[in-house]
């Protein structure tokens, strides 16, 4: 795990992925690791000795809420990505952030009920669908995008990659 890796506590459910200290230990692990595999394919401004995103389990309801105001989207949505890092930041920046400061990506939010019900239409359980939406989360932070089926395409490719080093098994449906 990359030093410094900063992660907001999940809520909401009651599983060993959604709650309490095992939770946060878990995600804080997984994160990190996938941050180290992502780290030679990022552009300059995103490689940082330690970084810090949050992540929020949540339900239907509060994801509807964040898809409306975000994204002008009615309903709920599995998964919302808010990076940080929109814009490429400025020369030197990284530099000046040192070791004492981890970079800031952004936060992702995960609709656990919405997760629940695609981990039974994709006969997987329910782990290895919020691993799958918060590696989907953690690619948009890091700008990875999705205006067409190619990209798509090489973005799932590049999800199920992270799953299968963490140890997760090959989905049966994509």
């Amino acid at each position: 795990m990359p030093p410094g890796l900063r992660l907001g506590a999940p809520t909401g459910g009651s599983g060993p992925l959604t709650s309490g200290d095992q939770a946060e230990s878990h995600w804080q692990a997984l994160l990190g690791d996938w941050l180290g595999q992502l780290s030679p394919e990022l552009p300059a401004e995103l490689r940082a000795p330690a970084y810090s995103l949050g992540l929020l389990i949540t339900d239907d309801r509060s994801i509807a809420v964040l898809n409306g105001e975000w994204r002008q989207q009615e309903g709920p949505t599995d998964v919302l990505a808010f990076a940080a890092q929109e814009a490429p930041l400025p020369s030197g920046v990284l530099a000046e952030l040192g070791e004492a400061e981890p970079l800031e990506l952004g936060d992702i939010v995960i609709s656990l009920e919405t997760a629940t019900r695609q981990a039974q239409e994709h006969d997987h359980d329910l782990e290895r669908e919020l691993r799958f939406l918060a590696s989907h989360g953690l690619l948009h932070l890091l700008g990875w995008d999705h205006p067409d089926a190619a990209s798509l395409e090489r973005m799932l490719a590049r999800q199920e990659l992270l799953l299968v080093k963490a140890g997760v098994p090959i989905s049966k449906h994509g």
